[in-house]
């Protein structure tokens, strides 16, 4: 009986486990030059001005984001999805800005979505150059603030491992969404 019971253990391992689905979910935390931009460059106060100004002079623009991904295991499939480790490129008008690897955990049931919560940091300066406005109008379009738009894209390639072991996604999975808007 035990022996039976442990067979059928690792037949569930080895039931056929369905592609788990990801969407581009939204943006959040994002900050510039240590700002959350909120407001037109016009209106910001001497002291943000000054940040935003020495930060472009000194050639160091840090932003950091948070792109939530949503994933789901469809409902056919009979076992749990785990990602171990995902590989990810962010791009900003289909300009390549940084790429890594997230080594956090997920576990995926069949049917519930799942946030997976990506932070991305990069220097503005070093990809875009420019000015300060021009940096701080980005930090206003990847905020999603209206009227200030951008298209985004995170390019993922999960792992998902399987009862006969890790499987890498064969191609990246394209997530696009435009930000700020009219």
């Amino acid at each position: 009986m035990v022996l039976a019971l442990a067979g059928c253990a690792a037949l569930t391992q080895l039931a056929p486990l369905y592609p788990v689905e990801f969407a581009f979910d939204r943006v959040s935390n994002v900050r510039i030059a240590g700002m959350t931009p909120t407001s037109d460059y016009t209106s910001l106060d001497p002291d943000d001005l000054a940040r935003i100004a020495s930060a472009v002079a000194t050639r160091d623009v840090p932003v950091d984001l948070v792109v939530h991904i949503r994933a789901t295991s469809p409902n056919k499939n009979t076992v749990n999805a785990r990602m171990p480790q995902m590989e990810w490129t962010f791009f900003v008008e289909e300009q390549e800005v940084v790429h890594g690897t997230m080594a956090e955990s997920f576990l995926f049931e069949p049917g519930k979505p799942a946030d997976i919560a990506l932070p991305i940091s990069f220097d503005a300066y070093d990809v875009f150059g420019g000015r300060a406005r021009q940096l701080y109008e980005l930090g206003l379009a990847i905020a999603g603030v209206p009227g200030y738009e951008k298209e985004i894209r995170v390019n993922i390639r999960p792992t998902i491992e399987t009862g006969i072991g890790p499987i890498l996604y064969a191609t990246p999975i394209e997530l696009r969404r435009t930000v700020g808007g009219p």
